[in-house]
């Protein structure tokens, strides 16, 4: 996924919800594309990024590699862990189409605390749809999406799995070092049975 405009920021985070607040406290425009670290580490090919359109610091659009649009893309970003956002600022419209619209408070609902969620419904234009019904449905159908996608947790668990394991072996930690720390401190004693 390629963004179009100008890069003014490219740092990682410690989460989404710091993107947002960094794009709300700018109030930028553009796009942003996070990477989460996950796909930094297992050298993806891209497949993990999201890109996610504001208007004056209010996400409007929000999209992922994977095929998910708008809220679904938002749950995907759920459990991205620590990121690497780039901020493209365009000076024409940003928006990733109307299957990616989501409200502007879903983003935050979802990925920050209650806190950048009333920023983001006092920055938001009248018009964005940031009723709390709106984004109390976006978020919900947002998760239920997410826990309804059984091959996406599938896959995440067993890329955590790799990636725990390509460090235990990086760091010399492997099945045989437990075994040998079980042999140096012997069998436990038996338990006092009174």
């Amino acid at each position: 996924m390629s963004a179009t405009g100008d890069l003014v920021f490219s740092r990682v985070l410690p989460d989404v919800g710091t993107a947002l607040t960094l794009a709300l406290d700018r109030t930028f425009t553009g796009r942003a594309e996070v990477t989460p670290q996950s796909s930094l580490l297992l050298d993806g090919d891209g497949d993990g990024v999201a890109t996610v359109a504001f208007d004056a610091g209010v996400p409007t659009h929000v999209r992922h590699d994977d095929g998910r649009n708008g809220p679904d893309a938002v749950a995907a970003l759920a459990v991205a862990g620590p990121s690497l956002v780039e901020l493209y600022e365009t000076t024409g419209d940003a928006s990733l189409g109307t299957a990616c619209r989501v409200a502007a408070t879903t983003p935050a609902t979802n990925l920050a605390d209650e806190a950048l969620v009333e920023r983001t419904r006092a920055a938001a234009p009248d018009d964005t749809g940031t009723r709390e019904n709106d984004a109390s449905d976006d978020g919900l159908a947002a998760v239920e999406a997410f826990l309804a996608d059984g091959d996406a947790i599938a896959e995440l668990q067993t890329r955590a799995r790799e990636e725990a394991e390509r460090r235990a072996a990086e760091w010399g930690f492997d099945a045989g070092a437990q075994a040998d720390t079980d042999a140096a401190t012997g069998p436990e004693p038996p338990s006092d049975p009174g």
